[in-house]
């Protein structure tokens, strides 16, 4: 356990961020997945820029890398053009 104040602090701020962290990666994921699940193109075409701008948001603040929020934005991209 932490024996200074700064630790200690250091510590809540750590779980903090990674509750918040995943909170949005999981809700991302289940974006994506409702996503390519969806087989009406109409109903894909209105969730393509939601799900990239949630991905994009990801990536800036470093919760995914910036190369995996690319592939999976190219990959739901596919998957809504083969509708």
């Amino acid at each position: 356990m932490a024996n200074h104040k700064s630790a200690q602090k250091r510590i809540r701020q750590t779980e903090t961020r990674r509750e918040h962290n995943r909170y949005y990666a999981k809700t991302t994921r289940n974006a994506l997945k409702a996503l390519r699940n969806t087989t009406d193109k109409a109903a894909a075409m209105e969730l393509l820029p939601k799900v990239s701008a949630m991905l994009d948001k990801l990536a800036k603040s470093n919760i995914i890398h910036k190369n995996k929020a690319a592939n999976l934005k190219s990959s739901i991209q596919k998957h809504v053009n083969a509708l």
